[in-house]
This record gives structure tokens, sequence and C-alpha cells, in this order.
């Protein structure tokens, strides 16, 4: 297909985006902003999870990354099922009894206002730059598939992606984008069994010959034993279900959507529901991998790691199967950057200037600060794609993970220390503690060899910057205990 006919089909995939958000957001408040009224379909929530979850890294990176790791993202996928089923059966029964709209009052009401203040400040942190490093991705591929060739500079389109973006989330924030995801995870799946069938067919090759071919050519190896190695299969399951837990069940904006829902059980079965479709998916974007690796040296295609699915696309299949591509590379956007600017502007109004808690604003000011702040977020994000373009890494996945290890440990290390502990913090040091742990994680990376010899840290990271900062908490308490949190929050509005 030519540039102009592809931009013309996210031209039309826009409009369709924003005629839901105009249905959905008619007589929307701040309620609907930031928990959707918490009247969300728990079914409708679970596959528009999918697209969130899975988002425009997933789309390329994961099948990109076969041809080096080969079917060894299932280790982590392993890790993913444990994650979610401690999020459904642990994290969401405590956000459900105490009510919350922000998930870090839980730290509130168990460690006290600094604690709550530095899970929401590395929530903040963490997914501004992971939601960044997503967008960047996606927007750099549209770039230079289409946009490149009608002369559009990229910070332009960059501006016009975001300034889409800022259209459908304006007004009705969660209520939209439960519908909006749904959406946009339907586009996703559609352009990927497209390709794998496709593929399947241009080679001649039904499921069993495509396994044995992929393992004949060394791309379908799962398990790696060896210690050392930072692929080892415990390290990858134990990442993967730290990553879950503190990447979906610490995060405001996955958690926003779950307490969305007007039951607990409700958005358990949304989160047992997103396991099962999830692990389903990264199979076959696994499978995919694999296709496109035993067709791109058929084709003459040099292309690896990222740049190879839309290679073979753009360079080789038919003008249909690359529209559908389009439009699942425009889903696979969208929900990298559409639900994190909403949690963002839901934590930032919440959690850092206390909204909920100030009688002294009306509704009408409340949604004024609300747009002010929604519209602050936007202008980060064009300057932080700018600054991924920069730096422009090979692989996004590695990028995302890396920064997940070092931003997310401090809210895994909170959480934990609060769940699992019934020791009162000396509150007033917990902001030092939450910093610590990423600064000595830090200098362990760096001088690893001289500490491990030969063994090599990985995802595991995440859990040493946990543990870390959970040790800390511990040498500023005390073993006195907290009050209970049902009497905690009987005797406190809840936000």
């Amino acid at each position: 297909m030519s540039p102009v006919s592809l931009f013309l089909v996210v031209l039309a995939y826009f409009g369709l985006l924003l005629g839901v958000a105009w249905w959905t957001s008619r007589n929307a408040n701040n309620d609907s902003f930031f928990i959707g009224n918490k009247n969300s379909n728990w079914m409708l929530v679970a596959f528009g999870m999918v697209g969130t979850t899975l988002s425009g890294v997933t789309f390329i990176s994961v099948p990109g990354a076969v041809g080096k790791d080969g079917f060894g993202y299932l280790q982590i996928t392993l890790g993913y099922v444990l994650g979610y089923l401690t999020v459904a059966f642990v994290l969401l029964p405590l956000y459900y009894r105490l009510k919350l709209t922000s998930i870090y009052h839980y730290l509130d009401v168990r460690l006290g206002r600094r604690s709550y203040q530095s899970g929401a400040a590395f929530f903040i942190l963490s997914r501004t730059l992971g939601a960044t490093a997503r967008l960047y991705l996606v927007v750099n591929i549209l770039q230079a598939t289409i946009l490149d060739s009608l002369g559009v500079p990229f910070w332009l389109t960059n501006l016009i992606i975001l300034a889409m973006i800022l259209l459908y989330t304006y007004e009705g924030g969660v209520k939209t984008i439960v519908w909006t995801d749904t959406l946009q995870t339907t586009g996703m799946l559609l352009g990927l069994v497209t390709c794998v069938v496709f593929l399947m067919n241009e080679m001649q090759l039904d499921l069993a010959g495509s396994l044995a071919q992929m393992e004949a050519h060394g791309l379908s190896k799962i398990f790696t034993m060896d210690v050392d190695s930072p692929n080892y299969f415990w390290k990858q399951v134990l990442a993967g279900a730290a990553i879950t837990i503190a990447m979906t069940g610490m995060d405001q904006e996955m958690m926003q959507k779950n307490i969305s829902v007007k039951t607990l059980g409700g958005a358990q079965k949304n989160m047992v529901t997103l396991t099962i479709i999830l692990t389903g998916v990264l199979t076959l974007f696994l499978f995919l991998g694999g296709l496109l690796y035993l067709y791109a040296p058929q084709a003459g295609i040099a292309a690896t790691g990222d740049k190879i699915f839309p290679a073979v696309v753009m360079g080789h299949l038919p003008a249909a199967v690359q529209m559908i591509f389009f439009i699942a590379l425009v889903s696979a956007l969208f929900p990298s950057a559409d639900g994190a600017i909403t949690a963002l502007t839901s934590s930032f109004c919440i959690d850092i200037l206390g909204l909920k808690r100030r009688e002294d604003l009306q509704e009408a000011q409340r949604t004024s600060i609300r747009h002010r702040v929604h519209l602050g977020f936007c202008a980060l994000f064009l300057v932080l794609v700018m600054v991924f373009k920069w730096i422009d890494s090979a692989s996004m996945i590695g990028v995302i993970l890396k920064l997940a290890g070092y931003t997310y440990g401090p809210l895994l290390g909170l959480f934990a220390f609060g769940i699992l502990s019934k020791r009162r913090v000396q509150d007033r040091w917990v902001p030092a503690i939450a910093l610590a742990g990423p600064l000595v994680c830090a200098l362990i990376e760096h001088y690893q060899g001289l500490l491990f010899g030969g063994y090599r840290l990985g995802l595991e990271l995440l859990v040493v910057n946990g543990l870390l900062v959970m040790g800390g908490l511990f040498l500023i308490s005390s073993p006195e205990r907290s009050k209970p949190l049902d009497a905690v929050v009987s005797g406190s509005a809840v936000q």
C-alpha cells in the first residue's frame, strides 16, 4: 500500500476512536475519569487489558527477540501467571476492602504520608518512562514506514499522535478507555492472527511443520538451565512474577481499570481471564517470531530484532495484510499512552495534589485542575519520546524491563513490607530508603563481575531492589504493631 493510503487508514481508525470517546464520555465527571463510576463490565476490562499489557513493545519486540532467545520468553510468562494470581487473590481483596481510588493510599493507611507520597512518586516516574518508551517504538515505525516519505518530521508525528490521544481521553478517562482498549485489543489480535496464517500459507507449513522447522533452526528453545546466564529458568520465573505483581498489582494504571469493576468477584474474574488470554497470546507472538525468522532468509531479508516484523510485512506481504498490520500497530500504539496519561493524571491529582481531600474546591475547580494536569503529562510525553528517539536502542523491550527493575523495585518493597509485616516505620525516613534501593542496585550491577564472578544479573534486579528497600524499611521500623487496617479505615476517609 502507498504511504498515503496507510495514512488514511490511520485517520479512519482514529475517527472511530473519537466516536467511541464521544459516546462514552457523555455526562462524565471526575469519578468517571478516575474509576469509571465504579461500573465497568469485568469482561470488557479483562479483554481490553490484554492490549494495555502487551502494547507496541510486545507486538514488535517479542517476535523480534526469537532470533536471539528462541521461545525463552515463555519462562517469564510462567512467572506472569503466578504474579497475576497473586494480584487477583492477595492485592485486589485488600484494595476493595479499603475502597481505594488510588491504590497508593494503602501506603498512607499502613505506613504513613511520606510512604504514600514516595509510592505515588515512583509510580509516576515508572509509568512515565515506561509508557513513553513504548510509545516511541511504535511512533518510530509509523514514521519510517509512512510519514518520512510524506515529508512529515518525527516531532510533528509525535505531536499529532499525542494530540489524538488527548482528544479522546480528555473527558471520559477510565470510562472511555475501558471501551477503546477493547477496540484496540481486537485490532491487535486481528493483525497477529492474520500475519501468522498468511506466513504459514506462504511457506506451505502447518502447525507441526512450522514447529519442526523452528526446532531445526534453533528457534524454539524454551528453557535455560545455566545458572550464570541472565536467562536462567528460575531467575526468569521469579522475575516474571515480580514484574507482574509490581507492574500490574502495584501500578495505578492497571489497577485503576480493575477497581472500576463494581465487585471484587468481578475484578478477580477479570484478572484470571486476563491471565488465560495473555498466556495464549504471548505464545502466539513467539510462534509468529519463529515464522518471521523462517521466512526472512527465503525473502532475502537481513533485518533482525525490532526491525524484522515491519521489514517482512512492508516489504513482502500483500497490501491487504499491510493494512491489517497497520491497524494492529496503531491498536498497539494507543494503549501505550492513553491509559498511562489517564492514570498519571489521576495519581498526580489524588496523591500529590490531594484533590479528593480538599473540601475547599468545587467540582468545576477540580475538573479544571485535572484538565491542566492532563495537558501537562501530554507535554511531558512529547519531550520524553524525543529523548528516546535520540537514544534509539535496538530492543526497546530490554530498555523497558531494565527501567522497571530500577523504578518499580521501591514500590515492590513498600507494598511487600506493608503486607508481610506488622512493624511500624519511621515514616520521615521512607523517601530516603526508597531512593537508596535503586542506587545500591546500580552499584551492584556495575561491580557484579567483582561481586559474583561469572554470574550476571538479569530481570531479577527488580526483586533485589525490592528486597533492599524492604531491608531498609526494617532498619527504620520498630516491633510496635500498627493499628489494624479496618480500624484505621473506619476513622478516616479513604481515597
